[in-house]
């Protein structure tokens, strides 16, 4: 068998869901996980996807990888901290709206930084504490995925369009060995509405899976990376696995699965690794 057809959803994937879309492939269904199953297939595949449920198909050649690279903001964690930083400031609705357009690749994503950065100039670094500590935590399946990779020897690296001071944490909580991000600037503990340059944006996601790729000794084909918005674009077509999480149609159109009534734990189904054998805690 060349390809596995990947069944999955948070809620779970029933037997009898399981069992028809086998029937349809002509297959056998292997149960990974309560909320993944597996079918192996020859040739192409001609099934929907059952309502509720992400239907993806994988090559079996090379199927675990070597190497997580994730965005954070609306992929790691479900929220996009400048949005909540913006809150605090009183402009979350200006903020937000530029932050949906960028990620839907309708702005230039550095220019669009610098303005929503600049919109919540004065924020003092208590803010942003308390902002990490009541608004960001981590979606379902995070740390299982991270830890699990992590465990069976992968690199795992957080690279984010967003900031260090949310990447830092995020990564520790969830198990990141890397986190890259943009650098807020402070002055006598307030936000100066600036950031460091030059600014991680898409290609710089791009360039650090080439890079960390590269430190491991192996290529792109041997690397996940999963995104939701424009700006992970270009390390999600360069990976060998590129996954689109609740996604912009941008990201959506150029990855190799999708995602959208899953947990991350998905991303584990999707490399055949079965939940007998995720890290537990």
């Amino acid at each position: 068998m060349t390809h596995m057809v990947v069944l999955t959803a948070a809620a779970g994937v029933s037997d009898a869901v399981a069992e028809d879309v086998a029937r349809a492939l002509g297959g056998t269904p292997n149960r990974l996980a309560e909320t993944a199953v597996e079918v192996a297939v020859d040739g192409p595949v001609d099934a929907a996807a059952p309502e509720g449920v992400d239907l993806n198909v994988v090559p079996v050649a090379g199927r675990e990888k070597r190497m997580l690279i994730a965005d954070m903001d609306s992929t790691m964690i479900p929220v996009e901290c400048i949005d909540e930083l913006a809150d605090f400031a009183g402009v979350k609705d200006r903020v937000a709206d530029i932050t949906e357009r960028a990620m839907r690749g309708e702005l230039d994503f550095e220019a669009a930084l610098r303005e929503r950065v600049g919109l919540v100039k004065g924020l003092p670094t208590a803010a942003l504490e308390q902002c990490y500590a009541e608004r960001i935590a981590l979606n379902p399946g995070a740390e299982v995925l991270v830890r699990t990779m992590a465990a069976r020897g992968a690199q795992t690296a957080l690279v984010s369009g967003g900031f260090t001071f949310f990447t830092s944490r995020v990564a520790a909580a969830a198990g990141f060995a890397v986190n890259r991000a943009n650098t807020l600037l402070f002055e006598d503990d307030r936000l100066t509405g600036d950031v460091t340059e030059p600014i991680l944006g898409r290609q710089a996601k791009l360039d650090a899976l080439h890079e960390l790729a590269g430190q491991g000794g192996f290529g792109p084909d041997a690397v996940i990376a999963v995104g939701d918005g424009a700006n992970d674009l270009a390390m999600v077509e360069a990976a060998g696995l590129g996954v689109a999480y609740k996604a912009k149609p941008a990201l959506k159109n150029g990855a190799d699965a999708v995602l959208d009534h899953s947990d991350l734990t998905a991303l584990l189904a999707l490399q055949g690794i079965p939940q007998a054998e995720w890290w537990r805690g």
